[in-house]
């Protein structure tokens, strides 16, 4: 396994995962809805496995939300 951060479109299918993705999500309240997002956060790590990849992804995702939260106007 590559030991860097993909972060090029490489989903198969992305509509039948976004689609499997928030059926996931249906009917449940938002504490549950959160858990199974870390549930499936700690699969795909484990998945992963490599450490410096992971790192890369938590950094990539931070960067994202406070990029997004510093363009959202208030």
């Amino acid at each position: 396994m590559p030991n860097t951060l993909n972060t090029q479109p490489n989903l198969a299918r992305p509509d039948d995962f976004y689609e499997a993705l928030i059926d996931m999500h249906r009917d449940l309240d938002e504490a549950q809805s959160q858990a199974a997002n870390a549930q499936l956060i700690l699969l795909l790590a484990n998945h992963i496995g490599d450490h410096d990849v992971l790192l890369a992804a938590m950094a990539a995702a931070r960067e994202g939300v406070t990029a997004m939260a510093a363009t959202t106007p208030a």
